[in-house]
């Protein structure tokens, strides 16, 4: 049997069963200063969580998280910020894929 998990197949969520949940703990962040000097904020929010059966070899439950990350830019230096394009202008050059 392959097992689920990094390198092996993902669980069949086809018969998971959603599991409520609650936050028990603070509101854990993290907080990198780049070496560009820019501070960011990242945080983890869980969306959803599935309880998809039991591992073969222990028994116990398996569960799988939905997560997303919210990012947060806290500072940055000065000579990294450029003018911002108002709306309705007509210059877009400076915009990747677009022209």
């Amino acid at each position: 049997m392959i097992p689920h998990g990094p390198g092996g197949i993902p669980p069949d969520l086809s018969h998971a069963e959603i599991v409520d949940f609650s936050v028990e703990s603070g509101e854990n962040r993290v907080r990198l200063k780049l070496k560009d000097g820019s501070v960011l904020e990242v945080k983890m929010e869980v969306t959803n969580i599935f309880r998809v059966g039991n591992d073969p070899a222990t028994g116990l439950p398996s569960y799988v998280m939905q997560a997303t990350n919210i990012v947060r830019l806290v500072s940055c230096p000065k000579e990294l910020r450029k003018q911002p394009l108002r709306p309705g202008a007509s210059d877009s050059r400076n915009l990747p894929g677009f022209s």
